[in-house]
């Protein structure tokens, strides 16, 4: 690295100077400064028996390796009715994807491969899609019109996706605010990726076809935080219904943010609700630090539109002597250098905490050029891959400027005209500011370019479906017997003193009506219901795991019985690990497999006065607190279902001071 310019010291420098603030430190002011701004679509697979527009089954996952047959696509874009192309179609058409597809004949038919028309679409899955549009506030649309929505990054094989409008224009309450729902849509799932390499892709199509519904909202979010809320509320309206599907790839949210000045970028994909701050914060800061480039760039360069890249293939006179590049020849690739003119200090620009503008074009490279890492050097890196020798032979060759920046980058050779294009294209860019874009999500909180933002171009009737009528009474049918609103949940749960760090677990997985029959059936107290369902079924859920389906009921079965026997409550905490491992089991085989006895209270309490006897031989500090702790201890597996513990524990407090046994 040449000593005139210090990456990593611009990359701080840089930093500071679009005022980026860490997470944990950012506050409501810093969010308005930059012009924070946030929408949702969440995506949630409908508990159905059959798929949305075919009669194949629902819910049949095969395993990675477990297929019957394999077919290979190629995608092409078509032109909207506008006689226009979608852009992110015509960039899928450009990474010559060969998309490989593994087939399961369990879970797939003809209609996958759009061999045979669309069935209706199944009754069952708009009937639930209906519920949850009710519940979500949205005015239920009078016809239901099938649309193609184009696909060409290959998750559908036909290419394109059937949605219908289910609602519109509905509300959902916040803490602190509204936050509005522009739709509810029903449509098909798309296949799960198996991987990704180079130009080809793979992709499973178990999932391929399940009813779907996504949410979406109003930009109406204004800090990270109300995202996430936003989010888990409406997750949390869809499992109340009981009527979707839990567990891995059910539910999945594409997260839009924006920053004053920037543009609409869709975050695909995000699995978890709790990324979803430090993803909109980096992303809306990455916004902010684009917007200062383009701002570096335009005072640099007056003429934008005149600004050339130039470029020159190295194979033949350059000898490096880069482990790296030796490799790239080796396996005969292309190398190529590249020069940007007055662009030094925009690639090692800051963009987020951890990348720079170079990573930029680098995400581009391998996503439209299907390069695989790693394939690319440049004149400011953070940490140097080329050496001051190197980079000054490059600089010579390509009489580079004292203002340039340079890549040198390496691939196939029918990649390199696709690779030079993106380079230019994404330099372009940074004239403009922030490109609308897809991006790839990252536990981290980075994220990287996917695609190109879909535009309106790739929507367009589906003359295959007629339109479904929605009829009044049809709807008032529907709206009888909905549950109860997420917010009316939550001021029930604090009514109830329940403690707040089990809301998240009671809500996201509909333990609410679990909880409410427990307490006004079984009389049990709401603060023990509560924190065993949000504490302890939680405990048991994440250290066993069942041999069989668990189906929750077993648990208010479990209390019931406890009652009827007149057993102690605290007995089903040491039942429920046998009972969630075993939901076959009996009862009474429970009882027997954890050696409970039924004793007498009498009969444990007559033992007080011996243990504290015993305690006086065996302990070497004498106290009233650890007598009490002692004797709890030795008498709590006796205690446990014959006789609450607080009783038992103020029994022995009471024996102590009647006694003044540390006297």
């Amino acid at each position: 690295m040449p000593k005139s310019f210090n990456a990593s010291g611009n990359y701080h420098d840089t930093m500071k100077a679009i005022g980026y603030v860490p997470r944990k430190m950012a506050t409501q002011e810093t969010y308005d400064r930059i012009g924070f701004m946030s929408g949702l679509e969440v995506h949630q697979q409908l508990k159905t028996k059959h798929k949305l527009f075919c009669r194949c089954p629902a819910g049949m996952y095969q395993k990675p390796d477990e297929y019957d047959a394999e077919i290979i696509r190629h995608m092409r874009p078509t032109l909207s009715e506008l006689g226009e192309y979608d852009g992110t179609a015509l960039m899928e058409f450009k990474t010559r994807k060969q998309i490989f597809y593994h087939i399961s004949n369990d879970s797939a038919c003809t209609y996958d491969i759009d061999d045979t028309p669309p069935f209706r679409i199944d009754p069952e899955a708009l009937e639930i899609a209906i519920r949850i549009s009710l519940l979500s506030k949205l005015n239920i649309v009078g016809e239901v019109h099938i649309t193609r929505k184009q696909y060409l990054d290959g998750s559908i094989p036909t290419g394109f996706q059937r949605t219908g409008i289910i609602g519109v224009e509905g509300e959902i309450h916040l803490q602190h605010k509204t936050v509005r729902l522009i739709q509810l849509s029903l449509e098909e799932d798309s296949c799960r990726e198996v991987s990704d390499i180079g130009h080809q892709r793979i992709y499973r199509t178990d999932r391929l076809g399940m009813p779907l519904i996504e949410t979406v909202t109003y930009p109406d979010c204004a800090n990270p935080e109300e995202v996430k809320e936003a989010c888990d509320y409406i997750r949390f309206l869809n499992r109340s219904s009981g009527l979707v599907r839990t567990g891995i790839g059910s539910g999945r949210q594409d997260v839009n943010v924006s920053c004053r000045g920037g543009s609409r970028v869709e975050i695909k994909g995000v699995s978890h609700t709790k990324w979803i701050p430090e993803l909109t914060h980096n992303e809306c800061f990455r916004q902010w630090a684009l917007l200062h480039i383009r701002e570096k760039l335009v005072k640099k360069i007056k003429d934008p539109q005149g600004w050339v890249m130039q470029s020159k293939t190295l194979n033949g006179f350059y000898k490096p002597l880069n482990p790296t590049l030796k490799d790239a020849l080796k396996k005969e690739y292309i190398i190529v250098a590249v020069n940007l003119p007055r662009f030094k200090g925009i690639l090692s620009h800051f963009t987020q905490p951890g990348k720079i503008f170079a990573d930029e074009i680098s995400d581009r490279l391998k996503v439209i050029a299907c390069l695989e890492k790693p394939f690319m050097f440049h004149s400011e890196e953070l940490t140097p891959g080329m050496s001051t020798k190197e980079l000054k032979e490059v600089k010579a060759i390509l009489e580079s400027g004292p203002e340039d920046a340079q890549i040198l980058f390496w691939g196939p050779q029918e990649d390199i005209k696709t690779a030079i294009e993106t380079i230019e294209e994404r330099c372009r860019m940074a004239f403009a500011g922030v490109p609308n874009e897809t991006r790839k999500s990252f536990k981290n909180g980075a994220t990287m370019f996917e695609r190109v933002l879909p535009g309106a171009d790739r929507m367009y009737p589906d003359t295959d479906s007629a339109p479904i009528p929605l009829e009044n009474h049809y709807i008032e049918e529907l709206s009888k017997n909905l549950p109860s609103d997420i917010v009316d949940r939550y001021r029930q749960l604090r009514k109830w003193n329940i403690p707040e760090d089990t809301y998240t677990y009671i809500l996201s997985k509909n333990h609410y009506p679990l909880i409410a029959r427990m307490i006004s059936e079984l009389n049990l107290e709401p603060v023990y219901a509560g924190a065993f369902i949000g504490h302890t079924l939680k405990f048991v859920e994440g250290h066993y795991t069942p041999a069989d389906a668990f189906n929750y009921k077993i648990i208010y079965a479990m209390f019931s019985y406890i009652g009827q026997h007149g057993y102690d409550i605290e007995l089903s905490k040491r039942m429920l690990p046998v009972v969630y491992e075993f939901p076959k089991m009996d009862f009474d085989s429970v009882l027997d497999s954890i050696r409970f006895k039924m004793i007498p209270k009498d009969e444990i309490l007559s033992l007080i006065p011996f243990m504290s006897e015993k305690f006086n031989e065996t302990a070497r500090c004498i106290s009233d607190n650890n007598r009490v702790n002692w004797i709890m201890g030795e008498l709590r597996k006796k205690a446990t279902g014959n006789i609450p513990l607080r009783e038992l524990n103020e029994a022995i407090h009471d024996f102590i001071q009647q006694n003044n046994c540390n006297s």
